[in-house]
């Protein structure tokens, strides 16, 4: 059962229509590129955590506060007795894992999601505590894009590879579950702890004066959109959308 359903951050909308708009730096570009990889890889995820028949409580994105200390949560499903921790990465292309470190190959070191993991899981266990429950954290990275590859996996690590989603949902599906009044108490908690909007958004600076303006589509962002009657129509891709829902997109 979907208790918290994913939203696209504010973070991520602002870069998509700025990206539109004006001209972002390379930096700036690469990560907004980044966000929306990793959205994707997100929602995908999502895709398969739907079709669970297993009684349990999805929360997806969860911004999260202990002892002043934030982080996040890609994916939580709660169950009788065991918390699943999901820290979902679509990383794509060859990588191989050497000295508890995550190269691109050739050999370029890149950020070890398994790093994440553990600061994430030791804080939400200490804030469960704080609230006073005490059910054990299951964490796990998950490598969701088909097209990863990782030589050298470790097999002591909670990695769970692209061949092995498929199967470990499947495990998850079977697990033995009963959810209670208890649990939707810890749910409706970490839903009422969650923040919003995190103040740690990195934006470009921009005036609104410098900005494109006009309403673009939202299949392939050109603004060469015409109105007919009640609807928008993409001279480029002759995508058709009600004026009424490509105004507030856009707003």
């Amino acid at each position: 059962m979907i208790y918290k359903s994913r939203t696209e951050a504010i973070e991520l909308l602002i870069l998509k229509s700025l990206n539109n708009r004006m001209d972002l730096s390379e930096k700036e570009k690469q990560h907004y590129v980044s966000l929306k990889k990793g959205y994707e890889g997100e929602l995908l995820f999502d895709t398969l955590t739907e079709k669970l028949q297993c009684d349990c409580l999805i929360l997806n994105d969860l911004l999260l506060k202990n002892n002043s200390t934030l982080f996040q949560i890609d994916s939580l499903i709660i169950t009788s007795d065991t918390i699943f921790l999901y820290e979902v990465k679509n990383y794509e292309g060859d990588y191989f894992y050497e000295s508890d470190t995550l190269y691109i190959k050739p050999k370029t070191e890149v950020s070890n999601p398994l790093t994440q993991l553990s600061r994430c899981e030791s804080l939400l266990r200490q804030l469960l505590l704080n609230q006073g429950f005490t059910l054990p954290i299951d964490a796990s990275v998950i490598f969701i894009n088909p097209e990863f590859t990782l030589y050298q996996a470790p097999l002591n690590k909670p990695i769970i590879l692209p061949t092995q989603v498929n199967r470990h949902m499947n495990k998850l599906n079977l697990h033995p579950s009963r959810i209670t009044s208890k649990h939707k108490m810890l749910a409706d908690k970490l839903v009422n702890l969650h923040i919003p909007v995190s103040p740690y958004n990195t934006l470009p600076l921009f005036d609104y004066c410098q900005l494109r303006k006009g309403i673009f589509c939202e299949i392939c962002n050109s603004f060469s959109i015409s109105v007919e009657g009640q609807k928008c129509v993409c001279k480029e891709c002759w995508h058709e959308e009600l004026v009424a829902n490509a105004v507030m997109r856009n707003v």
